[in-house]
């Protein structure tokens, strides 16, 4: 089994990114988050936010299977073989990722990174283990099995500064890495270096760095989700219209450094639920408040597309399940990488059909 650089991309992708081709870039929302079970199972959200339709697809990826990277001038470059099987979400039919989790628990996502992405040069990397942003989290999720082993792995690698064919640039990335046991990382390339960040909040947006996303913290230390207590003033008293009065101020904007705070005080505030199963539900309902309608971001006035929320995954790492959902489709659906034959001789990809026509409630009979 074997995957070649871009070759293999189908279904009028360039039609799809013309738009692009036309210097109109897409602009990236995402948002991703981790929440702990109170019997250990970390649970993994995140939504995907792009000006343009991505043809997302879910794709299961096996053992064995064998990816060739890409360098410039779309010549061959790195080969590696998956150690793990995994699953992910792929776009124009390409099973390089932009989100997934493997058969370890491992998962994580590619999340935009803009003005401050800075990559190898490609001259300066070693052809035989330099990636392309776009191959970089396939790599780590058919390599690795925990945080740990990305960590140490990392000095072996780089990924370079390399435009995606079709739309001729960089994409800018940064990665957040999560295991099984709960443990978190972002992977941000730097100055050329891969740049890498203990997260124990496992939360992430978008730019700037996660450093900076640290630092703005501390503007909102007061912030509660208990309610303030009423205020006295000469004599008088002065009680909050109602409940989330200890949430005044909190960012309700949707760009990256709100979202990071927004997101911060859902995941620090949510009350812990027993297991997988019930944390998945608990996660859902959390990334909906990060949803993006048609509309609201509307860069369409300054020459571009309209922004929203394609899809929105959660995994459960201990259970090794993940789920999915789309904008014209809110039923969350399920991916048990247990059910599969993780020895397969091939892909297995599953469209990412609409079904505009909710489903009719069943009443007893």
């Amino acid at each position: 089994m074997r995957l070649g650089g871009w070759g293999f991309v189908k279904r009028g992708i360039a039609a799809a990114l013309a738009g692009l081709m036309a210097g109109v870039m897409p602009v990236q929302a995402c948002t991703n988050i981790l929440l702990m079970a109170a019997d250990g199972t970390p649970v993994y959200g995140r939504t995907l936010e792009y000006a343009i339709e991505t043809q997302s697809d879910v794709v299961v990826v096996p053992r064995n299977y064998e990816f060739v990277g890409t360098r410039p001038s779309n010549v061959p470059g790195i080969k590696w073989t998956a150690r793990y099987a995994f699953v992910g979400v792929m776009s124009f039919g390409q099973p390089f990722v932009s989100d997934g989790m493997n058969e370890k628990g491992l998962a994580g996502g590619a999340l935009y990174f803009p003005d401050f992405a800075s990559y190898t040069p490609p001259e300066k990397a070693d052809g035989h283990t330099a990636l392309a942003p776009w191959e970089f989290l396939s790599w780590v999720l058919s390599n690795f099995s925990t945080v740990a082993e990305v960590k140490a792995a990392l000095d072996k690698t780089a990924i370079i500064d390399l435009p995606a064919p079709i739309v001729n640039f960089t994409l800018p990335f940064h990665f957040p890495i999560h295991d099984a046991t709960g443990a978190s990382i972002v992977i941000e390339p730097i100055d050329g270096k891969l740049k890498v960040y203990d997260n124990p909040m496992g939360v992430l947006t978008n730019s700037p760095p996660f450093d900076w996303h640290l630092n703005n913290i501390r503007n909102y230390v007061k912030m509660s989700p208990v309610s303030a207590d009423p205020l006295k003033i000469g004599g008088k008293t002065f009680a909050p219209f109602g409940q989330g009065s200890g949430l005044l101020g909190i960012p309700g904007d949707p760009t990256p450094p709100s979202r990071f705070i927004r997101a911060l005080g859902y995941a620090a505030s949510a009350k812990q639920l027993p297991d997988g199963p019930q944390t998945v539900r608990l996660v859902e309902h959390i990334m909906n408040n990060f949803d993006i309608p048609i509309g609201f971001i509307d860069s369409a006035a300054k020459g571009g597309e309209l922004e929203y929320t394609q899809w929105t995954s959660v995994a459960d790492l201990r259970a090794k399940k993940y789920y999915i959902k789309g904008y014209k489709d809110q039923v969350l659906r399920a991916v048990d990488l247990n059910s599969f034959d993780l020895d397969a001789k091939a892909l297995r990809v599953a469209p990412f059909k609409i079904n505009l026509t909710p489903p009719a409630l069943e009443f007893a009979k």
